[in-house]
Formats: C-alpha cells, sequence, structure tokens
C-alpha cells in the first residue's frame, strides 16, 4: 500500500483508529506500524534494524541488555540516544511495533537499565512504559510484573529455538 499521500498525524490516527476497535493484527494496521517505523527511522540517529539484531543476539545468548547498549549497537553515545529511547513514540516504543509485525516475542523485555541488567528487572516508569506499549498492540497485560517475567522468559525461550535451529543446520 502506497501511504506517500498521508501525513504523520493521519498515519498515527488511523493506526489509533485500529487499536481502539481491537484491530491490531489487520493487515492494514501492520502495514501502518511498518510505515510509520519507517518515518521514524528518517529522524532518528539510533538503528531500528541494528536494535533488533542486538536484540535478538542478546535473545541467542540469554541475557539481558542494557539501554546504553542498545544505542551503542547504533554508533550513538547514551547521551545522545538517551532521549530518543523512551516514551509513547520512542525508539523502544517503535521497537514493540516491529516485534509485532514481524511476529517476533518482545524483544524490548530484554532491554533494562544498568541497575536491572543483572536479574533483568526493568525500572518502575520503564515497567509501565513496557506494558503500556503491549496493552497500545492490543496484549492483555495483568499484573506488568508477571507480564514482563513472562514476555522477559519468552525472549530466552525464542533465542533457545533459534540457536536450536542454527544447530541443526
Amino acid at each position: 500500500m502506497n501511504f506517500s499521500g498521508k501525513t504523520n498525524r493521519q498515519i498515527d490516527q488511523w493506526i489509533s483508529n485500529h487499536e481502539e476497535h481491537c484491530a491490531t493484527g489487520a493487515p492494514l494496521y501492520l502495514a501502518l506500524l511498518e510505515e510509520r517505523v519507517r518515518r521514524a527511522q528518517a529522524t532518528q540517529k539510533l538503528s531500528f534494524e541494528r536494535s533488533l539484531d542486538h536484540l535478538r543476539r542478546v535473545a541467542t545468548e540469554q541475557r539481558c541488555t542494557t539501554y546504553g547498549a542498545l544505542a551503542a549497537a547504533s554508533g550513538v553515545e547514551w547521551s545522545s540516544a538517551r532521549h530518543q529511547m523512551s516514551g509513547a513514540h520512542g525508539h523502544l516504543d517503535r521497537l514493540l511495533d516491529i516485534c509485532h509485525v514481524k511476529r517476533l516475542p518482545l524483544l524490548t523485555a530484554i532491554c533494562v537499565n544498568q541497575s536491572g541488567a543483572a536479574k533483568g528487572e526493568l525500572g518502575e516508569e520503564a515497567l509501565e512504559g513496557f506494558a503500556n506499549g503491549a496493552r497500545r498492540l492490543g496484549i492483555s497485560v495483568g499484573d506488568p510484573l508477571a507480564f514482563h517475567h513472562q514476555c522477559r522468559d519468552a525472549c530466552w525461550a525464542w533465542g533457545r529455538e533459534q540457536q536450536d535451529a542454527c544447530a541443526a543446520v
């Protein structure tokens, strides 16, 4: 579908309409998310492709990564990346969109702040943002902490599957 005649605001409104009507699996919704990511990439220093590659690798290594390491994967200093990383329209939120479109686990579940890296825990604000992003995509979230742990474990299970698939080749 060609979205060149649509403004960013129109794309966002169309996406919101799908979300309000619980149509987050519709092919048009998925195409709109891809378009929004494509447009966001044109204005960001952080690379969605490099971030996704980093998160995939970390999932296969069965560990968590940090926001700073995610920025470094794009060759961007944390001081320049931090303002693009979080928030309702930030890099992490757009990565959730990509995971949804590509039918991947929510790989941002394994990206945590430095103090939570050893245990793989999100801070309170990040946990709220992660849960809200998932809800926006039509995913049911009861207890945000339990949901995060479920998603984190799903990322690692997916990573093990990737390792097994590579070993079988």
